[in-house]
């Protein structure tokens, strides 16, 4: 079932801006902030799964349109007013003055030098920063420059990385990197640096798809870096390839996989397993109006199985396969969760690394429309909202993992010895390996602790989202 069909709420919508006070549009005049925060309001009151959280959305908050009117103008900016409409258990929910950008960032679509890295504090320091190299995009200049996975720097444009600093200091497209050597605790310059620049590039998620003798039989590795709909087609590929080969069991890497579109999330388990097909996945919760539609009106419009065909229609090819190992650090969240967490119940899920993100939650983009939608958006601006809107619940009813999942293999990358993604030697890989050959006590150490504060990918718009596809509403157009 796809999640397309939970669209189609002409009449929920009807019930819901009813009532709440008099057309708005004829006491607001188009004055810029006020107008923006004006849509602002009305989507957060309409969606936001933590509406009854928050004084301000309830129904009663407002006498009269004047009252109204003078609250929207209390605010100095679009992102003010949004930011206050916010659950404070809410971390993820967020506004972008530039819908374009999200847009293209759910395609796989960036400004990107190719260079994706994690930033760590320093243990003797910690306002001090430093950035690890993670892997490396094809056909970049990073890839150009020879940088490779395991560099480290701690400079950049000769500036010291702090942790006050690092977001402005990675915004620009072009910036020098200042080399460094981690020994222990201690880092340390080399004097070395690379002038590095970003251009609009799209990724492929699918990174790695290989298949490993292990023990004489064959096993597979798929290294998948993001939930990304319009590379559906290569990820199935993938699939054909490791079931092509026979593979008898499968390690997912999602160390770095921050989440993205909910669809790839069911379809990617549908390969996983196939022998679940129609069964039920996961349900959903959504704020209480909705809710209450969905449950007196249409209650399978809350229920989400495993199915046999990805977003084009073609047929799933599925591994039917029993156990899953999950490659995981703190940075893996959102529809990497969903994976875990969705297979659970079913299959032997085993999950090696560190303690995921802790975010269960799902959210759509909300245009300046009368319905929410992109066609018929206010012209006067391209803000966009993207706030959470439902949470994810698997088959035996498990959900508000705020604290994320605690691996059964603990082990924390080590940033002095990260070794090659999909080489067998490769610590996390190996810890799966020994375990698949039954040579692992699933008692792993890290040898390091450093505190990650941020990665290349923040700078995204759609950063550790877990959504439904950019034009979800779009059933609305032949019912309004």
């Amino acid at each position: 079932m796809k999640y397309l069909k939970h669209f189609m709420l002409l009449l929920l919508l009807g019930n819901l801006l009813t009532g709440c006070f008099d057309d708005n549009d004829d006491v607001i005049q188009p004055s810029g902030t006020t107008e923006i925060n004006d849509f602002i309001y009305r989507g957060m009151r309409t969606w936001y799964l933590y509406k009854s959280d928050v004084a301000d959305l309830q129904d009663n908050r407002f006498s009269s349109d004047q009252q109204y009117t003078e609250y929207l103008r209390g605010f100095s900016s679009p992102e003010a007013i949004f930011e206050s409409l916010k659950s404070t258990i809410d971390e993820f929910s967020f506004l972008v003055s530039d819908f374009v950008t999200l847009e293209q960032s759910f395609d796989g679509i960036s400004r990107n030098n190719g260079m994706e890295f994690g930033l760590v504090r320093y243990p003797d320091d910690p306002n001090n920063v430093f950035g690890f190299v993670r892997y490396i995009l094809p056909g970049t200049d990073a890839e150009a420059k020879g940088v490779k996975r395991g560099d480290i720097f701690n400079t950049i444009d000769g500036t010291q990385i702090t942790a006050d600093n690092f977001r402005q200091l990675i915004a620009p497209d072009s910036y020098t990197i200042g080399l460094a050597n981690i020994n222990g605790n201690t880092i340390t310059s080399t004097g070395e640096s690379i002038s590095l620049t970003k251009v609009q590039y799209t990724e492929n998620p699918v990174f790695i798809n290989k298949t490993i003798d292990v023990g004489g039989n064959p096993v597979g590795y798929l290294m998948y870096n993001a939930f990304t709909l319009d590379f559906d087609e290569q990820l199935n590929a993938a699939f054909a390839k490791l079931k092509s080969d026979n593979v008898t069991d499968l390690i997912l890497d999602l160390r770095y996989n921050g989440g993205g579109a909910v669809e790839t999330a069911i379809d990617l388990s549908s390969m996983i397993t196939g022998q679940f097909n129609e069964k039920l996945f996961t349900t959903e919760e959504w704020n209480d109006e909705f809710q209450q539609n969905f449950q007196e009106n249409d209650p399978g419009r809350l229920i989400n199985n495993f199915d046999n065909q990805i977003s084009t229609g073609a047929a799933i090819n599925s591994l039917n396969l029993s156990k899953l190992y999950v490659l995981t650090t703190r940075s893996s969240a959102s529809a990497s969760e969903l994976i875990i967490n969705g297979l659970d119940p079913y299959i032997n899920v085993i999950q090696v690394g560190d303690t995921t993100r802790g975010k269960f939650q799902a959210s759509i983009t909300i245009y300046d429309s009368d319905n929410f939608r992109r066609q018929g958006a206010n012209t006067g601006h391209t803000y966009a909202m993207q706030p959470l809107v439902l949470k994810s619940i698997n088959s035996v009813g498990f959900t508000d993992y705020f604290d994320g999942f605690a691996p059964e293999i603990a082990l924390e990358e080590d940033f002095s010895n990260l070794g090659v993604l999909g080489d067998t030697n490769e610590p996390l890989l190996k810890a799966a390996i020994d375990d698949i050959l039954g040579v692992s006590s699933r008692q792993k150490s890290s040898t390091h602790h450093f505190e990650e504060v941020g990665n290349s990918n923040m700078q995204d718009a759609g950063y550790e989202s877990m959504y439904h596809q950019n034009d979800v509403l779009k059933l609305y157009e032949s019912n309004f």
